[in-house]
């Protein structure tokens, strides 16, 4: 792997008349900011549908692409919708955020009258793109379709036993009955996934590719688990027996009980754990590098009973291993994996890690706690990881600086050796750059010197999350050629 870097931005994050960014003008703007700043990668948040919480590491699909992405004016120019249409729906009046409750009104509506006009129009493209995606497109489709006769009610609270249960009978019915639903919910998908080869393929022209990120695990309330009860710790009547979380760390004292199912890995390893294979064979499709979200739940994870109230009632439990990433490396072998390993260096962790030869994490928030063998300062940490000055789970740097404690903040100083005349974030951008991890990430707030406001996500927090949105006109030439600056003298360029 070149030695290189990129900006973390998630895809709703980008401005756009329409209440979310989308892979429009906007997100090709971007490519070119990247390109222009001298960037390689640009690191994206899942690129999933959501669904309550409108977090996108809860997704009703590991598969599906996220509806709300679709770009309007895209669709203008297909002829699927009219400027008056779009036009007439209101998007909110805060440009820098994102009204998920919004989205959920109007955008559905306006695709179902581009899946109307163009269901036909296009039927070949769309019956090739169900062929390439059969393994997961019909049940999500169906999925979707009864959700909305139900009235958005989770699969495991539908009335009829046989749906909830996933009954080949009841299956057949539903569909004919809801027929227009699974045709429109296909129709959006075979949407989305044509802007978004487009948009990849002008990132490509452009040198930049794009960094996915694959959440561990899957939601509940997912056509995963629906359509398939096997791969996961369920009861005879398919509810969970188990759930994930993780347990009390730097970021809650409750840990976090998140309230996904577990995977059944006994039962997946039978088929060469086949559905994880499939998982990663369809992010390869959507990225060019994968950051495997909580790597270390392969190891092991954190089992809580289902109804507990907080993650502190869990336990560890051994996870797949290295028996797992072989597979998927065997099976995927052009796609680039990236461990998201962060939490406590636990042995078993770091043997994994090892062993699986992919990159793993350090983030340089995490490295001034005054320990002298801490994992994340500069000066020990390898070659091969991803640098980051924080995450999407962090602060932005203008928030770090403004907020973490004095004697962190005066360690942090003396080690990179910060200045009011640099700036402390431009410090830290320099410290993350120089050092010899082969990949190295900044958040676009922390370039844009960004604080509390533009916080991405708290974990362990429900509310706030997910929103903030770049203005027009914050992304600068100028900008572009500082960061290029930086890029360039530590030897992260493109060229």
């Amino acid at each position: 792997m070149k030695r290189s870097s990129g900006i973390i931005l998630p895809l709703f994050s980008l401005p756009s008349p329409y209440g979310v960014g989308t892979m429009g003008k906007a997100a090709r703007d971007f490519v070119d900011f990247l390109a222009e700043a001298d960037q390689s990668w640009w690191q994206v948040l899942p690129v999933g549908p959501t669904s309550s919480g409108d977090s996108p590491y809860q997704s009703p699909s590991a598969f599906a692409g996220n509806p709300y992405f679709i770009d309007l004016d895209l669709l203008v120019a297909d002829g699927l919708l009219s400027n008056q249409e779009i036009g007439a729906c209101d998007w909110g009046s805060d440009s820098g955020r994102v009204d998920y409750g919004l989205l959920y009104q109007h955008r559905l509506d306006l695709l179902r009258l581009a899946c109307e006009r163009g269901w036909e129009r296009d039927g070949a493209g769309v019956q090739a793109f169900a062929r390439e995606n059969e393994d997961w497109l019909g049940d999500y489709a169906l999925f979707m379709a009864i959700k909305r006769h139900f009235g958005m009610s989770p699969w495991y609270e539908w009335p009829d036993e046989e749906a909830r249960l996933h009954r080949q009978d009841a299956l057949v019915r539903y569909a004919r009955e809801l027929d227009a639903d699974v045709r429109l919910f296909t129709y959006v998908q075979y949407l989305f996934f044509r802007q978004w080869t487009a948009l990849r393929a002008y990132a490509h022209d452009r040198g930049v590719g794009i960094f996915g990120d694959m959440p561990i695990y899957v939601a509940l309330d997912s056509a995963d688990v629906w359509s398939h009860p096997e791969n996961y710790q369920l009861d005879e009547r398919n509810d969970p027996a188990r759930v994930a979380g993780v347990p009390p760390d730097y970021f809650s004292a409750d840990g976090q009980l998140w309230g996904n199912p577990l995977y059944d890995y006994e039962a997946m390893a039978k088929d060469g754990y086949s559905w994880w294979c499939r998982r990663v064979r369809a992010a390869g499709r959507l990225y060019d590098m994968v950051r495997i979200d909580h790597f270390r739940g392969f190891a092991r994870y954190w089992s809580v009973p289902a109804g507990a109230k907080t993650a502190r009632d869990g336990h560890w439990v051994w996870g797949p291993g290295i028996e797992l990433i072989e597979a998927l490396k065997k099976d995927n072998p052009d796609v680039q994996l990236v461990a998201e390993d962060l939490g406590t260096p636990t042995p078993e962790v770091m043997e994994l890690l090892l062993a699986s030869g992919l990159p793993g994490m350090k983030v340089l928030q995490f490295a001034f706690d005054g320990r002298e063998d801490n994992e994340h300062l500069p000066h020990g940490i390898p070659v091969n990881c991803a640098c980051y000055t924080g995450t999407h789970d962090n602060a932005p740097l203008g928030e770090w600086f403004a907020e973490e404690s004095p004697e962190c903040l005066g360690l942090a100083r003396r080690y990179m050796g910060l200045n009011d005349e640099e700036g402390l974030v431009w410090g830290m951008v320099r410290q993350g750059a120089s050092s010899v991890a082969t990949l190295f990430f900044a958040q676009m707030q922390d370039y844009l010197g960004l604080g509390a406001e533009s916080r991405i996500n708290t974990p362990g927090t429900m509310d706030g999350n997910w929103r903030w949105r770049l203005r027009e006109g914050q992304l600068t030439d100028e900008l572009a050629q500082k960061i290029a600056s930086v890029t360039r003298l530590y030897g992260r360029g493109r060229s």
